[in-house]
């Protein structure tokens, strides 16, 4: 059995942008504690077991095991379903300052136990937001005002309401670069990330130079999880694409000196990139991979290519 660091009783989880309510972390903030069906349950077992998953396993949250109702953990799967919780790393940690996004991949909504009335609702919701035809929808996501030192969210409803002509703008929405220093009473050399669209907080996002390798290392892990999900057999159906990025520049600059110095990420990550949300997800051996996975995955990095195209042109 796979033990897990003691904490005291688990609290909300503040940082979540995504997904369903209900999720817990433990006091210290290190773990997460998450509801989960037999599927996902049966999902985290299989990539710590299953060699043909060893290829993803990088890519997804680290697996502590289960925790039942009565507050004990066992990684066997238990006969309550619902009423177990998985117990995972928490990502956000280690970060002072984490902005996050949730980036919904596929453009495939429902699995194949579904209902004819959900396949139909799930179907419609995909032709009138971004999944069908991009194969992603930005979820949500948070950024840190560093001038009021707080996080500003922007709901579902944001990600609903765009068309994929909009998903560049929701891109540089994320990744802001800050507005260049100035000296007192002189002009800036130029302005703030036009990119990043109207009403920006001043007091948000990174320096392009900070920025600009963040990006970049991101771009090489989409590329990396994609290549992974390429050789598996299987249907992951309304996964997401979970992204979190230092926002204090500090923190930021030190964490991207560090790991492009000595390939490591003490002090602090500069980022972190996982796919999560393994309710509807399925092996299918012999079936190929998740196209609709890929899609996703593909929009993503040429999204990525975008912003960095921006960001060097500041």
């Amino acid at each position: 059995m796979t033990t897990i660091p003691r904490s005291p009783g688990p609290i909300p989880l503040k940082s979540q942008v995504g997904g369903h309510p209900g999720v817990m972390t433990s006091e210290d903030g290190s773990l997460v504690i998450k509801p989960a069906l037999p599927v996902e349950v049966a999902f985290y077992q299989a990539v710590l077991a299953d060699p043909s998953l060893e290829s993803i396993r990088p890519y997804v949250p680290r697996f502590f095991g289960t925790l039942r109702l009565e507050g004990q953990v066992d990684e066997e799967r238990s006969a309550q379903g619902p009423a177990q919780s998985i117990v995972l790393e928490n990502l956000s940690y280690g970060f002072a300052k984490p902005n996050i996004l949730d980036i919904k991949l596929g453009t495939t909504l429902y699995d194949e136990d579904a209902s004819d009335e959900k396949r139909a609702r799930m179907e419609k919701k995909a032709r009138e937001t971004t999944s069908l035809e991009t194969g992603v929808r930005l979820t949500g996501f948070q950024i840190y005002d560093l001038e009021k030192n707080n996080p500003v969210i922007t709901p579902k409803s944001y990600g609903y309401s765009i068309k994929p002509a909009d998903l560049p703008d929701g891109i540089a929405k994320f990744f802001i670069a800050a507005a260049p220093q100035r000296d007192s009473g002189a002009a800036p050399a130029h302005p703030a990330d036009p990119a990043a669209g109207a009403g920006t907080t001043q007091g948000t996002g990174l320096p392009a130079d900070v920025l600009l390798p963040v990006l970049s290392g991101l771009r090489e892990d989409v590329a990396e999880i994609r290549n992974a999900l390429s050789g598996v057999h299987m249907r992951m159906v309304a996964s997401s694409l979970l992204i979190i990025y230092e926002a204090d520049p500090e923190r930021a600059r030190e964490g991207v000196r560090i790991w492009l110095e000595e390939g490591t990420k003490k002090v602090g990550p500069p980022y972190a990139i996982k796919i999560i949300d393994f309710a509807h997800t399925r092996l299918k051996p012999g079936e190929g991979p998740d196209e609709s996975l890929l899609k996703g995955l593909d929009t993503v990095l040429r999204l990525l290519d975008g912003r960095i195209e921006q960001v060097r042109a500041l």
